[in-house]
């Protein structure tokens, strides 16, 4: 299926679109000031040795030095013997012989600074492809435990091949598992060049100097979104297609050359209703152009996603109403994971069918429409409750984690308590204060919704509490505060 990729860049956003057929499918954002340091290489100075924490802080160019522990001080390995293993098969060297003040070290940045602790290094360097990790300093051919063991032996040979007799070390993550030699093979090709370039620098650099910075969004787009399928990579800044022209051209030729200069007068994401999409993306409801509707609640543990046949009442009978809902809801809760980025334990309610070839026709259908996802995705049969269980790796944060906050009112649940509960809320926590205090007046600082109800519905029980502790209430509209909130005010 034909693909496009629709590029709309800012000083402080990049936005990605991933279009197939006049839809979009996919929508990644990054945004400058949220970047993190985690895989930026530094060639940094030894600030100071610390013996008693067998630690050191190494300048690297930042505000607060980085920390660097003696566990994450390279060494080699002995032959054959994984990175992983290496804290276990030899001693450990005290870091006052390893490190000294003054000395330059290049190291990597494997936890980014939080609050008032700098970054956290490593000297044992990784660099991240679309396919592999290569391990410079390494010889050992690794394969991601999250690959079947009864397929890992085969891809470890089949990559130890395509090495060759250049060295270094490499591990093939999930999304490899599939990959053609001659994507290997660019994979391979693409992290020696980083690497040199990487050395070339830190020989010409004095320290702090910063030699490797792990790929931003655009250029992440030639390196893990451009697939056979893609047409076009159209880009909306002319300094940023130079840029990324450049890059492609080093690294990724053939990617390169689907990159063209937008120049239209309507802003990019315009051309396929891209920020209209954004915007139905954050929502809970989908529209099915049979009248249909989906609907897809995110929660910390899962996501649930629940069918519905709404206005659609079918042509001929009730099954096959049901059947042709489910269908169309299988391709758009498909695109909807893409869209959205949800990943973890996905629970799907499509519409209860009584037909066993419509729920197998579904179920096909739904697998067909999750195998197009370049994240991998597991999805098992109907249980006996009538649900689809699924999984989705997940890759980074979903969209609505990405540009959402809960709400500052319902933080986050949802509803809200109605203006009645909050008035009765107010009125045993007035008689509960009665009890303890004996002030002149109480004032009652709520919101409008709130404060409305007791002057009109409520006023008579407000006045009833009144006359049965004795003192005066009073209230005051507060349009700042939302419907749950109030204060009692003592005077």
């Amino acid at each position: 299926m034909q693909q496009d990729i629709l590029v709309n860049w800012s000083p402080q956003e990049t936005r990605v679109a991933i279009v197939e057929s006049g839809a979009v499918q996919e929508l990644h954002v990054e945004r400058t000031l949220e970047r993190g340091l985690v895989g930026n290489v530094y060639l940094g100075k030894v600030a100071r040795v610390l013996p008693g924490m067998q630690s050191a802080f190494i300048d690297i160019g930042l505000e607060r030095a980085a920390f660097l522990h003696v566990a994450d001080v390279w060494q080699r390995q002995p032959d054959g013997e994984p990175p992983a293993a290496v804290r276990n098969s030899q001693p450990q060297v005290p870091i006052e012989k390893q490190v000294f003040e003054g000395q330059a070290l290049m190291v990597q940045v494997i936890k980014d600074p939080i609050g008032t602790k700098g970054a956290r290094l490593s000297t044992q360097i990784s660099i991240a492809g679309r396919l592999l990790v290569f391990l410079p300093q390494d010889d050992h051919v690794g394969v991601s435990q999250k690959i079947p063991n009864d397929q890992r032996e085969a891809l470890r040979k089949r990559l130890s091949q395509l090495i060759g007799a250049a060295g270094g070390g490499f591990i093939l993550r999930t999304n490899g598992e599939d990959a053609s030699d001659a994507e290997l093979a660019e994979d391979i090709a693409y992290l020696r060049k980083t690497w040199t370039r990487i050395r070339e620098a830190s020989t010409r650099l004095p320290p702090p100097a910063l030699l490797h910075q792990d790929l931003n969004l655009l250029q992440r787009v030639l390196r893990d979104l451009v697939t056979e399928e893609t047409q076009t990579i159209r880009i909306d800044s002319r300094e940023q297609f130079q840029l990324l022209s450049e890059f492609g051209a080093e690294f990724m030729p053939a990617a390169a050359g689907r990159l063209q200069l937008y120049k239209g007068e309507r802003p990019i994401f315009d051309l396929y209703s891209v920020d209209e999409e954004l915007s139905k993306a954050l929502g809970r409801r989908v529209e099915l152009k049979s009248g249909g509707y989906v609907i897809v609640d995110q929660t910390e543990a899962l996501t649930t996603i629940d069918v519905n046949t709404g206005g659609f009442v079918g042509s001929r009978n009730f099954d096959d109403t049901i059947f042709k809902t489910n269908l169309e809801a299988a391709h758009a809760i498909a695109r909807q994971l893409r869209l959205r980025n949800l990943g973890g334990i996905i629970i799907v309610d499509f519409i209860d069918m009584q037909r066993e070839d419509h729920r197998d026709a579904v179920l096909a259908e739904f697998r067909k429409q999750l195998a197009r996802d370049r994240v991998k995705t597991m999805a098992g049969g109907f249980s006996n409750l009538g649900l689809v269980e699924m999984t989705r790796k997940r890759t980074r944060d979903s969209l609505a984690h990405l540009l959402c906050e809960p709400c500052t009112c319902c933080q986050g649940k949802g509803t809200v308590r109605t203006a009645r509960t909050v008035c009765y809320d107010i009125l045993r926590e007035i008689l509960r204060e009665a009890r303890q205090f004996n002030p002149r007046e109480y004032r009652v600082v709520a919101a409008p919704q709130v404060v409305e109800l007791f002057l009109d519905e409520e006023s008579q029980h407000l006045a009833g509490l009144s006359d049965f502790i004795g003192k005066p209430i009073s209230l005051q509209s507060e349009s700042a505060m939302g419907q749950e909130q109030y204060d009692i005010v003592l005077l």
